[in-house]
């Protein structure tokens, strides 16, 4: 990506990461700035989850480094993972409590000036105010997902990291998330997004990555052509 002179939101140097000899990612760079957007998509085990964790500050990289607003990422200092807000394939919801109380005490780990304000604002973003009181457990994979949605957001994180975010969402509720993804770089955030199916997100991503074989096998721009991309992420990954 060309190099602006703002200091990215989100950096990352030389990420390496490896589990006994299999090595998952091969020396990963990436900068994403304020009101930008990298999508990023690949193959089943290209590494992407393990990406995204390692961005998050959940997982160590073997070598190379994170750096949130300049400001090294490391395990000793937690300061830095409160401008980032996960959304994984773990929902990190109680399955016993309510999206209500379970943004509650979300909001109190974060020490959220008014917790009952900030549950309520992220579940009405998110279209689940009405559901707020019935039991996670009890939910559809839609209404989950919504919810997990709402718990990544509950804190205003500058720094967005989604896998998969569309995963059980119906059409309205997709496009309802679009918008707010629209919101969030319009209020100068950094996303980057994990997905098989790019047209999900396409006309928001300002850059794309394709992960093969641990490494960047194209970054740059967003192309305007979805189908020209999709074209070369075939030859790419399939050859």
């Amino acid at each position: 990506m060309t190099e602006p002179a703002e200091t990215p939101l989100l950096s990352a140097r030389g990420l390496v990461r490896a589990f006994g000899a299999l090595q998952v990612l091969r020396g990963i760079d990436l900068d994403v700035r304020a009101g930008e957007m990298l999508a990023v998509a690949g193959p089943n085990g290209a590494g992407k989850t393990t990406l995204l964790r390692i961005l998050a500050g959940l997982m160590r990289p073997s070598r190379g480094q994170v750096r949130i607003r300049g400001e090294q990422l490391t395990r000793h200092d937690p300061a830095p993972r409160r401008a980032i807000g996960l959304l994984s394939h773990h929902t990190f919801l109680y399955d016993d409590l309510t999206p209500s109380e379970n943004l509650r005490f979300t909001a109190r780990l974060y020490h959220l000036p008014d917790p009952e304000a900030a549950t309520r604002a992220a579940l009405e973003e998110v279209g689940l105010s009405a559901r707020a009181d019935t039991p996670v457990r009890h939910l559809s994979r839609g209404l989950l997902q919504r919810a997990a949605i709402a718990r990544a957001l509950l804190h205003q994180p500058d720094i967005l990291l989604l896998d998969e975010p569309f995963t059980g969402l119906d059409a309205p509720a997709a496009d309802r998330f679009r918008a707010l993804l629209s919101s969030q770089l319009d209020r100068g955030r950094a996303l980057v997004l994990v997905s098989h199916h790019l047209a999900e997100a396409w006309e928001l991503a300002t850059h794309v990555a394709v992960l093969a074989g641990g490494h960047w096998a194209l970054e740059g721009r967003r192309p305007d052509d979805l189908a020209a991309f999709h074209g070369r992420y075939a030859e790419l990954v399939h050859g």
